[in-house]
């Protein structure tokens, strides 16, 4: 995440990032993709799946759809704060 605001100074291009590759088990996606648009991030990538125990591949870095929509939703007055918005 500290590189989210280093980069932005040094290159015009768009930086996405991937909490649930970082994060590696689904519990800490939200705080990383909070933390991520807090610094600058333009976008994200979230694994999401239905059953991600039965997912074949990616699973326990996935969010079930509920809890994407609760992520998207807690994001919102994050990205307004800095000037951004979500969707």
């Amino acid at each position: 995440l500290s590189a989210i605001p280093v980069i932005k100074e040094l290159s015009h291009l768009p930086i996405v990032v991937d909490p649930s590759h970082a994060a590696g088990t689904w519990k800490y996606v939200p705080a990383l993709s909070k933390g991520a648009i807090a610094t600058g991030a333009d976008g994200l990538i979230i694994e999401v799946h239905n059953n991600p125990n039965t997912a074949l591949c990616d699973g326990p870095q996935s969010l079930r759809p509920s809890k994407f929509q609760q992520l998207m939703d807690e994001l919102e007055p994050i990205a307004r704060a800095v000037g951004r918005n979500i969707r």
